[in-house]
């Protein structure tokens, strides 16, 4: 049995907007995504239109079609941005195991598509993600302090201070710190 996400009007006419947007960007069809869901065509019909409100489990096939959690997704529709976002009002996550210090410096929302993140590496760090979170996401990297070594689909990139490197992800990536220095940089998400 299907359970429905609580909901009110305006949310499910919010949540409609943000799914309708999120297959527009890709370029896909009504018939593709559902194809790549596994939800019915009439449904995504159905929920683009705010004619029905989703159920969590809908959401989660549909989130994991855009690459996407559903928290983001939550947050996208959530959320209204405020234009100044206060460094002490900036969420931090730490990952203990490899000293990864990530700030989102301008955090996702509904209104707008970018996203600017702060990362801070210890020395000495390898981070392997094998796949993207999105095929095609666009990505500028500016490497602030310390040394980096980053590698896109198989093809490395050594960064110094005040280098770009700008990539979509297609494939495996890696963040290499060297064994005595770290790295400070700033990713912005497109």
């Amino acid at each position: 049995m299907e359970t429905a996400i609580a909901h009110e009007p305006d949310m499910d006419r919010r949540i409609a907007e943000r799914l309708k947007s999120l297959r527009a960007e890709r370029g896909w069809s009504l018939d593709e995504l559902a194809r790549r869901s596994t939800v019915s065509r009439a449904t995504l019909s159905r929920l683009e239109n705010a004619e029905v409100s989703p159920t969590a489990q809908v959401l989660g096939r549909l989130c994991a079609a855009f690459g996407l959690p559903l928290s983001r997704l939550m947050l996208m529709v959530e959320q209204d941005f405020d234009a100044v976002v206060r460094r002490d009002a900036q969420p931090i996550w730490r990952d203990p195991e490899n000293g990864f210090v990530r700030r989102s410096v301008s955090p996702p929302s509904r209104e707008l598509t970018g996203e600017v993140i702060e990362c801070q590496l210890a020395a000495g760090v390898r981070i392997h993600y094998p796949v993207p979170p999105r095929h095609g996401l666009e990505h500028h990297l500016c490497l602030l302090e310390g040394e980096l070594r980053v590698s896109v689909s198989g093809h490395p990139h050594d960064l110094r201070p005040g280098d770009c490197l700008r990539y979509r992800l297609s494939g495996e990536s890696l963040f290499e710190t060297p064994s005595e220095t770290g790295a400070r940089y700033l990713l912005f998400i497109l």
